[in-house]
Formats: C-alpha cells, sequence, structure tokens
C-alpha cells in the first residue's frame, strides 16, 4: 500500500503519512473535532457507510469538549493521520497558547483536557504534522493543512482575497487545498484550484465570529468533507451528521468542565 507524505514546511519537520494514495478515490476529512466524541462517532458511522478508502483530520482534536481522551482514542483506534491545529499546539505548548490565538477565557478548559490525556494521548498529538500532501493523481496532489500551508492560525475564508490565496497556497503539483480552524464549511475555485473547508465535527459555526460577538453560536449537527476522484474528475462533498443532542447534553452536565455551561447554552432546545 501506498501512503500520502508530510510536507516541509519551514517551521515543521517531514515523515511519512498513514494515508493511502494511488489507488484511492474516496477520502474523508475530518475537523476541529474539539474534544465531541458523540459528534464524532457519528460522523465515523456516516463516513462507514460512504465506503471511503481513507481518513485523515485536520487537527484541533482535544479541546474545549467533554471528551478529549476519548475523541484521541478513536481517532488512533483508526490510525488516523492528523494535522497539527492551533489548540493541538496549545496543549503541547501551553506557554504559547496567546500567541495561538487562545483567548485567555479558553485557558481553564484547555487545562482541564489536558489533565485528562495519557501518555498515548500526548504521543498523537507529538506526531502531528503541520501540512499533508497527498498524491491523487499523476502531477496532482492534494494539500492537508489547519488555518493555511504557512500557519496553523491563519483564517482562510470564502471572502479572503485572490492574492492572499496566492501567497498562501503556493505549491507546485497540488490542486485541491483543504483546511479547517474557521468553523465554516466553505468551496470556492481559483485559477483551477479548489479550496475548501471540511466545517467542524464538534462545534460547526453559524456565522464567523465578530468583534461585536467573539463568542460563536454553534449549528445543531457535526461538519466533515468527502473527496473523490476518478480519471481525474474530483467531487467534494460537504456534509452534515446529526448526533445525539440529549446525550451530549447529559454527559456534559454531568461533568466539571469550565465550558459546560456555554455547551449546554448552545444545544439548549
Amino acid at each position: 500500500m501506498l501512503f500520502g507524505r508530510a510536507a516541509c514546511p519551514a517551521a515543521g519537520g517531514c515523515g511519512e503519512a498513514r494515508v493511502p494514495a494511488g489507488t484511492m478515490t474516496r477520502l474523508a476529512i475530518l475537523s476541529d473535532i474539539h474534544g465531541h466524541a458523540i459528534a464524532l462517532e457519528a460522523v465515523l458511522a456516516d463516513i462507514d457507510r460512504q465506503g471511503v478508502d481513507g481518513l485523515i483530520c485536520l487537527g484541533d482534536v482535544a479541546t474545549l469538549g467533554p471528551q478529549p481522551a476519548e475523541v484521541l482514542a478513536s481517532l488512533r483506534a483508526r490510525r488516523c493521520p492528523c494535522v497539527l491545529g492551533n489548540h493541538d499546539e496549545a496543549l503541547l505548548h501551553p506557554e504559547r497558547a496567546q500567541a495561538l490565538h487562545i483567548p485567555a477565557r479558553l485557558n481553564p478548559a484547555l487545562t482541564w483536557c489536558a489533565e485528562r490525556l495519557t501518555e498515548a494521548d500526548w504521543a498523537f498529538l507529538r506526531a502531528c504534522r503541520p501540512v499533508w500532501e497527498l498524491p491523487v493523481g499523476p502531477g496532482t496532489d492534494l494539500l492537508a493543512y489547519h488555518g493555511s500551508p504557512l500557519s496553523n492560525t491563519d483564517s482562510l475564508l470564502a471572502t479572503t482575497p485572490s492574492g492572499d490565496l496566492d501567497r498562501w497556497l503556493c505549491h507546485p503539483t497540488a490542486k485541491l487545498f483543504v483546511g479547517g480552524h474557521t468553523h465554516l464549511q466553505m468551496l470556492r475555485q481559483e485559477s483551477g484550484r479548489y479550496v475548501f473547508n471540511a466545517g467542524s465535527v464538534g462545534s460547526a459555526f453559524k456565522a464567523p465570529p465578530r468583534p461585536e460577538q467573539p463568542t460563536p453560536s454553534l449549528l445543531p449537527w457535526a461538519e466533515y468533507a468527502l473527496v473523490t476522484w476518478d480519471r481525474g474528475l474530483v467531487g467534494i462533498d460537504l456534509r452534515q451528521v446529526p448526533f445525539d443532542l440529549a446525550a451530549f447534553a447529559a454527559l456534559t452536565a454531568a461533568s466539571d468542565l469550565p465550558l459546560r455551561g456555554w455547551w449546554l447554552q448552545q444545544y439548549a432546545a
């Protein structure tokens, strides 16, 4: 079996990816799970029904929500390669949380989640890479990142100017570029390149945060992307999956998670 590879931006190292390549025609892409294992299991069940050949995660897996260890256990069980999100990096280097755009109000939840991780969980996080590069056909690659290929704190949106895209998405063979971070599903075509966002498994935003409303409101479903290709033709399916809101509310209410009240407010009937 062939595998993808980790790309080598200046800030990151290289290594082999556990992503099937060559014969793969269907790839599921997850992002921004944020400690929400109930939503993750609903997405994984939908993925299994699609008969995919591979799976990759774009980071921010184990912070803010009540189930950080459960999320990491599921990803390890699937041998899922993972991009290093800004929240993942903040878990590994909490002294850099502010530089990684983690608001101070989230620090207690960051600490709470870190205290629940095992050594196997930390090893998984340390193995995350800034960028994964996946060959999908002759002369064509898919580039997977968190914010942009240059930084896990960049926000690439439907409104991002084309000039910024050219700077962020400079790659000789990639025609498919996929990220997360914004929690907003998105698909755009720029000069023959497809740029898309898989959305968020654990906290799909209704709208981008604004200065006057920095705390986002959530949609009551989980999101991911399904990419297919055959003889040079590409399909990108941005999917939404329902999950058990009542089960998540009960689990969260029974926890001492610092963000418990916010989570319960988001999914209140």
